[in-house]
């Protein structure tokens, strides 16, 4: 079945044919199962050309890949003016998009905010960064950072339905990286809640999300894995500085990348390909920043690894990333984050 972005005229029919579609949650989109990540046209994953970056965003979405997902947290809205720049002239039909809200700038003390008014003033802006009348999913950025989930439930979520109603958007997701706080906020919420966004919690490195699909999966609630390469953890050139795994985990998928180039494997094939076989996931969001990184995922999506690979996955599963005895992060990030902001009795909880 064609998906509903199905241009005649746009699109070339044996391309949206060669790639795969799957409902999110109890929405009527119907998205690929490879969706594009813009977190790297911000500053947070170095430099990159941007007139590359929006040919790369229009070749994206005509090879059939329906989804696009940003926040103004990337780049201060940077990430969201190119989309939209590279959204002119291709017709609204042809894909879906989703920003976010509740995360913003890098000062510590102007970083989140989840607030009715702010809410509603980043949807504004949002739009007119994408330069569109609405987005398909309108998320809440990383909820654990709240001051409480009841500020989420209370503030931000109402709000949310209230642009929904007002036709801002079309549906409501929630994202972070604990997936336990995601779970609570559904289980607490009475507003319709389309999709979850978790990320590094289903890949080569760490799969705790298993644990938590069934939940999902009952509650009607599509499953958007995002950071299939753990943040950059999982490629040959390595995390950022500011990646808060254990230096462990670091020296681990070091060893591993080193390993993979050795076997003349690039280690970010593997890991994509793992992370894209898991059925229950709707969608697998990669960052990509150039014409490069899209080719190299279209090709895993579509013709998947050899048996070789295959074989040096699974040895370096067993020989290495299986042996590491704390595969996550949970806690640092907010542990840092309260710190910061001096908060004696945030940092006690957590």
């Amino acid at each position: 079945m064609l998906p509903p972005t199905y241009v005649e005229g746009f699109h070339d029919l044996e391309t949206i044919k060669a790639m795969k579609y799957d409902k999110l949650g109890n929405t009527n989109l119907y998205i690929s199962k490879l969706s594009f990540g813009s977190g790297p046209l911000g500053v947070h994953y170095g430099n990159f050309d941007e007139k590359e970056a929006i040919e790369t965003i229009r070749q994206a979405i005509k090879e059939g890949i329906n989804y696009i997902d940003t926040s103004p947290w990337y780049g201060q809205g940077k990430s969201e003016k190119i989309i939209g720049k590279a959204l002119e002239g291709i017709p609204r039909q042809a894909y879906y998009i989703a920003t976010k809200v509740g995360r913003y700038e890098l000062n510590v003390e102007k970083m989140f905010d989840f607030s009715r008014e702010k809410t509603r003033d980043s949807i504004k802006n949002s739009l007119s960064n994408l330069k569109l009348n609405y987005v398909d999913i309108i998320q809440v950025h990383d909820i654990e950072f709240a001051p409480s989930l009841d500020v989420i439930i209370s503030q931000t979520l109402p709000e949310l339905s209230k642009q929904v109603a007002d036709k801002k958007a079309r549906y409501i997701g929630i994202t972070g990286y604990p997936i336990s706080v995601l779970k609570e906020c559904i289980e607490r919420s009475n507003i319709d809640i389309a999709c979850v966004l978790t990320y590094s919690r289903f890949t080569l490195l760490d799969n705790s999300l298993i644990q938590y699909i069934e939940f999902f999966k009952n509650h009607n609630i599509g499953i958007i894995n995002a950071s299939l390469l753990a943040m950059g953890l999982l490629t040959s050139s390595g995390p950022p500085s500011w990646h808060p795994a254990s230096e462990e985990i670091k020296n681990t998928c070091s060893d591993v990348a080193r390993y993979c180039k050795e076997n003349n494997v690039e280690i970010s094939k593997l890991a994509v390909w793992y992370a894209m076989e898991c059925e229950h996931i709707t969608t697998s969001l990669i960052g990509i920043q150039n014409m490069q990184q899209l080719i190299m995922n279209l090709n895993v999506s579509r013709n998947g690894i050899t048996d070789k690979e295959k074989e040096l996955l699974n040895l370096i599963k067993e020989n290495y990333l299986n042996r590491i005895e704390l595969k996550h992060w949970e806690g640092v990030e907010l542990k840092k984050y309260w710190q910061t902001k001096g908060d004696k009795k945030k940092i006690k909880i957590i």
